[in-house]
């Protein structure tokens, strides 16, 4: 992934591929390699890849919410010269895919969201993050994934590192607020962008009934479920998950435009 990587001015991201844009947004804990394989697969199909950097730890506290994030990932597609763009986003990522859609509809032509926030937070944690506690950590990393195996020691200490970091800490907290606050329920049923759900079966972050709520909510919505996976399924299950994916791609997106 590393060669695909470029860093121009503020912008860090990896770019692969030519055709229809996709912009991929990470997760709170998440970075760029969870979408390996989706990146792998369909930059090779017709697809430009494009996964920015979110400034989730960079930028002020003040614009550390869903809403300033939602107006980078904007800026994002205005300095790469892109008219619309398929947006795709697990977790925090889905949320802040769901928040520019809202703000600026006619930047996107598709939505794909899989274990996203936005209507369900304890996405963000109840007793989260205890500091200093490793084996705590590591339970929780575990739980993101129906295997916990997917859970590497080298994402432990990485989440680990995340949660002793002060000021990490504090702005992760922010975060978890903000997307309480920026509750999506009431905005969904305006939103009549095709709309891929893609939910592992054994989330236990954002359960499957959240998926069933988004599903309900978003008007133009398909929903594809993937069995014995949790909340990263782009990770956990990458070959399901690119196979719905290329489903909706094909037979609903294309189809509409």
């Amino acid at each position: 992934m590393e060669k695909y990587y470029k860093k121009e001015g503020k912008y860090g991201y990896y770019e692969a591929g030519e055709g229809i844009p996709i912009v991929i947004l990470h997760g709170l804990m998440g970075g760029l390699s969870n979408f390996d394989a989706v990146a792998s697969y369909f930059s090779n199909k017709g697809y430009r890849i494009i996964i920015p950097d979110l400034p989730i730890y960079t930028q002020n506290i003040l614009k550390t919410n869903v809403k300033s994030f939602a107006v980078y990932v904007k800026n994002f597609i205005t300095y790469k010269k892109l008219d619309r763009v398929i947006l795709l986003g697990n977790s925090l990522g889905g949320h802040i895919a769901l928040y520019h859609t809202k703000m600026f509809p006619e930047k996107v032509s598709g939505l794909v969201i899989t274990g996203s926030s936005g209507l369900y937070e304890s996405a963000m944690g109840d007793s989260y993050p205890k500091r200093g506690d490793y084996e705590y950590i590591k339970k929780k990393a575990e739980d993101v994934f129906y295997d916990p195996k997917i859970a590497t020691p080298e994402l432990i200490d990485e989440v680990y590192a995340t949660v002793n970091d002060r000021i990490k800490l504090i702005k992760t907290l922010t975060i978890a607020k903000s997307a309480i606050r920026h509750n999506m329920a009431k905005d969904l049923p305006k939103m009549h962008v095709q709309t891929c759900i893609i939910w592992g079966k054994n989330d236990q972050v954002t359960p499957p009934d959240v998926a069933e709520e988004f599903h309900k909510l978003l008007p133009n919505s398909t929903l594809y479920w993937i069995d014995k996976c949790g909340h990263a399924a782009m990770m956990e299950q990458p070959e399901e998950f690119n196979a719905h994916l290329e489903d909706w791609l094909t037979h609903t997106h294309l189809a509409e435009h």
